[in-house]
Order: structure tokens, then sequence, then C-alpha cells
């Protein structure tokens, strides 16, 4: 990969200013950073999953008694 100076730096900034404008920067660059994020937690397998994204498991009748909840209240509604 050729290194990159300031003067390139500064014309591929101006470049992406003039494609996506200065109201759509900082969502640009919040998205690339969450898929950056996404992209490295998933390329480190072997690390603990964070709580919130732990596998749920449950057996045949808890899931066929949660359903049946569900369409219950379904109908009532």
């Amino acid at each position: 990969m050729p290194n990159l100076g300031a003067p390139e730096l500064i014309i591929i900034l101006i470049i992406v200013l003039l494609v996506f404008g200065g109201a759509k920067l900082p969502k640009l660059a919040r998205s690339l950073g969450e898929a950056k994020n996404e992209f490295e937690k998933t390329a480190k397998p072997g690390e603990k999953v964070a709580p919130a994204e732990e596998k749920v498991t449950m057996t045949k009748a808890e899931l066929d008694a949660l359903l049946a909840e569900r369409d219950a209240a379904t109908r009532k509604e």
C-alpha cells in the first residue's frame, strides 16, 4: 500500500466532502466506525461474548408455551 502524505489526504477529504456533503459526514463516520467495530468483533474468534449477545436456549416445551401465550395475547387484541 502506498504511503499517503498530507497533500493526498487533503485531496481525498475534499473529494469525500464534495460527494457526501458536510451534513452527511458525521453519519458516514459513525456508520464506518460501527462497521469497523462489528468486523473486529467477528474477526477475533475465542473472545467472550458480551452479555447482550449471549445465546438463549430453551426446551421445545418452553418454546411451545411461549408461542401459545403470544397467540392468545394477539387473539385478545
